[in-house]
């Protein structure tokens, strides 16, 4: 019997590339924004934060209770383009407030005690994946199994073509949203004086905290800044993914943007960010490649193993604390 659950179809690669690579970047740019929540936190506190994925779904279900009430549903609203960008707007801050306030909590009351008691790095993981379950199964309990209603927030238009490839509005949205926001963080990061207190910490925290950086503050702003990109990333996951709010949908997407965050340099600002763009290309295309689109999950578990493996410092391979301004 002939074995055809897996197949390498170069030609319709090449016939897709295009399509693939803007889709790609698309998917990236979300990816890369929730992968910035991992690697802050790492480089601050050398924890792997595996909660920021339920950080993530609450922005997600933010969204979609602000734009429900708002009276958006699985049809594109009969309204003005200012009348949805307002809208818009207004999910986008309520989705950013409110994982920012998950990933506070998440940190104030789950993280902080075991700090006081210099607990084993061991005993902070084994915590982040508790925390993980416990806020996924608290919003299972609370929405049940089933995904929300699928929310469209505007009908994509095509805007121009490439090599016959429709870029749509859409997409353009996401990308150019996504690195206005990577380009401001790295830039925060780089030249803000509290961004040189991240940097710092990371660094040095004993030092940073002779030198007068406040080392709560710090570790504070970090998780609070990972909570304000993960709700931006909700409102763009969603916007993509109409039918994407579940209580598991953190999950995967979380996988996908910690194997982004080693592919660019756990640690690395800049690596997060190549890091979510690269895994969001190369999934697109294993996908259209192994023909079936159930294998881009499965890419992003491949890469995060190869990578490990090969460069487990990934490709820019800098701690936050080292990272060139």
């Amino acid at each position: 019997m002939e074995n055809d659950w897996i197949t390498f179809d170069i030609p319709s690669l090449a016939q897709n590339f295009w399509s693939a690579t803007f889709d790609g970047l698309t998917f990236g740019a979300i990816y890369a924004l929730v992968a910035l929540g991992y690697t802050l936190v790492y480089g601050v506190l050398n924890l792997i934060n595996f909660a920021h994925s339920e950080v993530f779904i609450v922005g997600c279900y933010a969204v979609f209770f602000t734009l429900s009430s708002l009276g958006f549903g699985p049809s594109a609203p009969r309204l003005d383009i200012w009348a949805i960008i307002l809208n818009l707007l207004l999910a986008l801050v309520l989705a950013m407030v409110a994982s920012a306030v998950t990933a506070f909590l998440l940190e104030r009351i789950a993280y902080k005690p075991l700090r006081q008691r210099n607990a084993p790095r061991l005993v902070f993981l084994i915590t982040a994946i508790g925390a993980s379950f416990t806020i996924q199964y608290l919003i299972y309990l609370w929405r049940g199994p089933s995904p929300e209603l699928a929310l469209t927030m505007f009908r994509p238009t095509p805007i121009f073509d490439v090599f016959g490839t429709i870029i749509d509005s859409q997409q353009l949205v996401i990308i150019i949203a996504a690195v206005i926001m990577m380009v401001g963080i790295d830039r925060f990061i780089s030249k803000s004086r509290t961004g040189r207190g991240i940097r710092a910490v990371a660094q040095d925290p004993d030092t940073a905290t002779l030198m007068g950086v406040n080392k709560e503050r710090i570790i504070i702003t970090t998780f609070v800044i990972g909570g304000l990109l993960a709700g931006a990333a909700a409102l763009f996951y969603v916007m993509k993914i109409p039918s994407g709010v579940q209580y598991s949908g953190g999950f995967v997407l979380g996988i996908k943007a910690f194997a982004a965050a080693v592919l660019g340099g756990i640690g690395n600002v800049r690596g997060a960010l190549l890091g979510g763009l690269l895994l969001g290309l190369i999934g697109n295309y294993g996908q259209i490649l192994l023909g079936n689109s159930q294998w881009t999950d499965v890419v992003a578990f491949v890469v995060l193993v190869l990578v490990l493996l090969l460069r487990p410092e990934g490709i820019l391979g800098t701690s936050l604390g080292r990272s060139k301004a």
